[in-house]
């Protein structure tokens, strides 16, 4: 097992990896939408919180030698699920390659986010 500890997404904010890879997967831990520098949240609605996630997402899968293509399978978290349809349309836009994907409503995400994303992925 290999952990993936990079500065191309958020340090973790607790004691665990930022992802790890055992024979070709790689298994990230969820992504919040923070920022890389300041580790606070970005964006005010469901649609920037998405695409800061994913951004750090693919800095996960990049540092890890993959890339979003390679996705297999996401679990996504979302703080309000009437917020589906508009995370939906940015998810779209970057998992084009349609991985297995489950989505639930939690009734809250570390420091207040609006949306959480895991993946595991080829390598």
């Amino acid at each position: 097992m290999k952990a993936i500890q990079t500065e191309l997404a958020p340090k973790a904010i607790g004691p665990y990896s930022q992802a790890v890879i055992h024979n070709g997967i790689l298994y990230a831990s969820g992504q919040l939408p923070l920022s890389i520098e300041s580790g606070e949240i970005v964006g005010s609605n469901i649609q920037e919180q998405t695409e800061q996630a994913v951004s750090n997402i693919k800095g996960i899968l990049k540092a890890a030698g993959t890339e979003i293509g390679k996705v297999l399978k996401t679990t996504c978290f979302l703080k309000d699920i009437s917020d589906f349809p508009a995370f939906n349309n940015v998810y779209a836009a970057h998992f084009t390659s349609n991985p297995a994907r489950s989505t639930v409503q939690a009734a809250a995400l570390p420091k207040g986010a609006l949306v959480e994303i895991e993946v595991t992925a080829e390598v």
